[in-house]
């Protein structure tokens, strides 16, 4: 009986609905001329930013990462063929860009561009391709600009990102998945971000969906205006989590105009080492805003400006400091030979310092671009990491995701004893060896790992 009931329950609604299916009267569609007036949509707004934004297509040839092993003679006799050395391939890739000239210069990530050999530009408005050509980079920003052999192109109007405010409404365009032109509504969910991704970055985070091809696109506000640009997520998945980052416009102007008269970005060296005040140092300064100087290099600007460690730097000019990555941020926006006035808390009295900005060494410059942090070996790293004594070397502590560090094998761990035929003992004299072998497209590194000497060469 009660498996009857339970049958008849089940088949009720069922038996209600179609009776009432069948009893339902037919609907008619009524239009009314006016309501696609009174639609509610930002179609107009973003129309134009649309018609600026463009696909990028890049073919690059990449070599192929390798043991370091390869090179051991022992191994290269015994496997004979697999450890010959690795062929380049080539590997196609997709982004966007932005216009910000008529007569073509177009603006993207350098990682959308990076180690390409060939680049090609489709616009919005037409289905017609581009060769473009690459006109400069700043790994440092992570900005590329490229230009097309174009005219009257339809140019972006570009906001101030300083005037940018939490739960602002933004969109992202650009070509996701390599799909084709999108656009993607969301707000700004935070300002500032730092996410470890370049040397200099104050990201605006937004929950606009952004997915890989989206990379040098455009985010705008709601009124079309350029706001930043599209450069990474935060994703398990490889797909969008509602976590996006994009450089400011306020990032993207000085670089960009320095890439394109100069073709790269010459930036200001204060020559310090800063931290942000935390919990403990509090009491000591009475406020969370400033960056700290716990190190001071020899003969920098900041040495010869009469700066001591200790100080906190609460502004530079005009400009206030808000903590070190902000420090980091305005001194980089400036040029070398650039003199400005320093604000600084010290013995709890506010003083004003004057310093002229040095310019980064071209050989810092370099070894940054391997994408690997160095330490000096000291003592008490010997002895963390069962090293004899007499060790010398520099100590691997970061490798770069995609970086010529990590595509020659290198890992954080590692000791480069030697590059070519030069001994490395330090950090500095790593630095000149490398710019004494910078004739050199290929070189050598001599690295220690668990307990035996490796030779890689890295690009």
């Amino acid at each position: 009986m009660k498996k009857k009931i339970f049958l008849l329950l089940l088949l009720l609604p069922s038996m209600i609905f179609a009776e009432v299916f069948v009893q339902a009267p037919k609907l008619q569609s009524r239009v009314n001329p006016t309501l696609s007036n009174q639609a509610f949509s930002f179609h107009d707004a973003i129309k134009d930013a649309r018609n600026s934004v463009v696909n990028i297509s890049t073919k690059k040839q990449m070599q192929q990462s390798h043991s370091p092993f390869f090179n051991d003679p022992l191994l290269r006799e015994f496997f004979g063929r697999q450890f010959r050395d690795p062929q380049p391939r080539m590997e196609s890739s997709l982004g966007s860009g932005v216009i910000i000239s008529s007569d073509g210069y177009i603006v993207t990530n350098n990682h959308v561009v990076k180690h390409a050999k060939e680049i090609t530009v489709t616009l919005h408005s037409s289905k017609k391709e581009y060769e473009a050509k690459l006109i400069g980079t700043d790994p440092h920003s992570d900005l590329a600009v490229i230009k097309v052999d174009a005219k009257n192109l339809k140019t972006i109007a570009i906001a101030d990102s300083r005037e940018l405010k939490v739960g602002d409404v933004v969109f992202a365009i650009g070509n996701p998945f390599g799909v084709g032109e999108t656009v993607t509504q969301g707000i700004v969910s935070a300002l500032d971000r730092q996410a470890g991704i370049n040397e200099y970055e104050n990201f605006i985070q937004t929950d606009a969906s952004i997915n890989p091809g989206n990379s040098g696109g455009a985010l705008i506000d709601s009124r079309g205006y350029l706001i930043g640009i599209n450069t990474a997520i935060i994703t398990s998945s490889g797909g969008n989590n509602g976590i996006g980052f994009a450089i400011p416009s306020s990032m993207l102007k000085h670089v960009v105009r320095e890439l394109i008269d100069h073709g790269s970005i010459k930036r200001g060296l204060l020559g310090v080492g800063i931290e942000n005040i935390s919990k403990e140092l509090y009491q000591f300064y009475g406020r969370r805003d400033g960056a700290i100087i716990n190190h001071i290099n020899e003969d920098s600007a900041a040495s010869k400006a009469g700066l001591k460690l200790g100080d906190l730097i609460i502004k530079v000019d005009d400009s206030r400091v808000k903590d070190a990555a902000d420090l980091k941020n305005i001194i980089g926006s400036l040029p070398p030979g650039k003199k400005v006035k320093l604000t600084i808390i010290r013995d709890k009295k506010e003083k004003i310092l004057t310093a002229t900005l040095s310019k980064v060494g071209a050989e810092l410059e370099n070894i940054a671009s391997l994408g690997m942090e160095l330490q000096t070996l000291t003592p008490q790293m010997k002895q963390q990491y069962g090293l004899s004594r007499g060790m010398r070397g520099v100590l691997i502590t970061q490798v770069k995701p995609n970086s010529p560090a990590q595509s020659s094998g290198l890992m954080p761990g590692d000791i480069i004893v030697q590059l070519e035929a030069t001994p490395i003992d330090s950090v500095k004299g790593f630095q000149k060896a490398y710019k004494s072998y910078s004739h050199l497209k290929r070189k050598r590194l001599y690295i220690y790992r668990n307990g035996y000497n490796h030779l890689t060469v890295i690009k």
